[in-house]
């Protein structure tokens, strides 16, 4: 395991690293990164931007929005905010999250602040949240990456972001500030961002030993700054086009939540998008192509679903039951479905 100094503060620049750091680069097989962002907005990769963000507030505020490779819902950074990112060659460790958020958890440890795993993918401070996390596969090569809360500004966070209805409990929750925390909160003594960045370090490097920093090349640079400049700093990208639609369905799981929109002509799926927080095994846009031209009945589509491997996107769900979802037709059963709604 080896140290990447990244000294940046672009978040376009920052999202750009992480995606040449897994695809392109030729050094270590193993290593992470600390990195802190402008005030931003990182949405997931299978998110609708429009739907996450508070686009007026942003706007006046001249918060950044970035879409990342990963899945997962919607986070604020600024400088109050400490980004790690590992990249691993991948060993059956996609949706383990216990394993890169181990070095989190005693890295605070040492400063007297006891935290611990909760829910699929955040970490919490006396039940409160202030990490968390998503992963990427590509070509056998895994990016685990997480924010970390450690002096955010959380006023500014909640007015940023905006959190689905049913993501935010009915009993007495009533924002998002109340169910996130800053670690700086819990400190019995003072602490800075830098001090804990440091002791961070030393943890994430006993992840597989290693002692190295390194210092990214100026080719490296390079490549990273065009990829900034023509992917992560694009509006395509970032926010893209949602197609307009005939048909919306929506569900919740243990696993994620989903949004699902579909153009239909002459009873043929010509469009669909599959939004949502949930972490995909592989790029769900596969799916969405695989299904266009498909008979929108739940048998034809249960074996389109089937001939297209969902269980490589999507392994907690059959393809009967996500024909049924698209559908309608029938309940849902794949993994705890918590929440479902059609709305045409």
């Amino acid at each position: 395991m080896i140290g990447i100094i990244n000294r940046s503060l672009d978040p376009y620049f920052n999202l750009a690293m992480e995606e040449h750091l897994v695809k392109n680069w030729s050094g270590p097989h193993s290593y992470f990164v600390l990195w802190q962002n402008q005030p931003a907005v990182i949405v997931g990769r299978n998110q609708n931007t429009i739907e996450e963000i508070n686009q007026a507030f942003i706007e006046g505020e001249d918060i950044k929005v970035v879409r990342r490779m990963s899945g997962g819902g919607a986070v604020y950074h600024d400088l109050g905010n400490i980004n790690y990112t590992l990249v691993v060659n991948e060993n059956n460790d996609f949706a383990n999250f216990e394993k890169f958020t181990r070095p989190v958890i005693a890295a605070l440890d040492k400063i007297g602040v006891q935290a611990e795993n909760q829910g699929r993918n955040d970490i919490t401070i006396s039940g409160r949240k202030f990490s968390g996390n998503a992963q990427f596969m590509y070509k056998g090569r895994l990016l685990h990456h997480g924010t970390i809360l450690f002096d955010s500004n959380l006023e500014i966070m909640a007015r940023a972001l905006n959190p689905q209805a049913e993501k935010i409990s009915s009993q007495g929750i009533k924002s998002v500030r109340s169910r996130v925390t800053n670690i700086s909160e819990h400190l019995l003594s003072p602490v800075s961002v830098e001090e804990f960045k440091q002791i961070l370090t030393t943890e994430l490097l006993a992840l597989e030993g290693g002692k190295e920093i390194y210092e990214l090349a100026p080719s490296d640079l390079k490549d990273i700054e065009r990829m900034r400049d023509e992917k992560y700093s694009a509006w395509s990208w970032n926010y893209g086009k949602s197609p307009a639609y005939d048909i919306r369905k929506t569900a919740s799981f243990d696993w994620g939540h989903m949004d699902i929109q579909m153009a239909i002509k002459g009873g043929l799926i010509v469009a669909c998008r599959i939004y949502g927080d949930y972490f995909a095994a592989r790029d769900v846009e596969e799916l969405e192509q695989g299904l266009i031209g498909t008979e929108y009945r739940r048998d034809d589509i249960e074996t389109c679903l089937n001939d297209l491997g969902l269980a490589r996107f999507f392994p907690h769900i059959t393809a009967r039951d996500f024909a049924r979802l698209l559908t309608g037709q029938a309940a849902i059963t794949g993994g705890s479905n918590r929440h479902g709604t059609a709305a045409p």
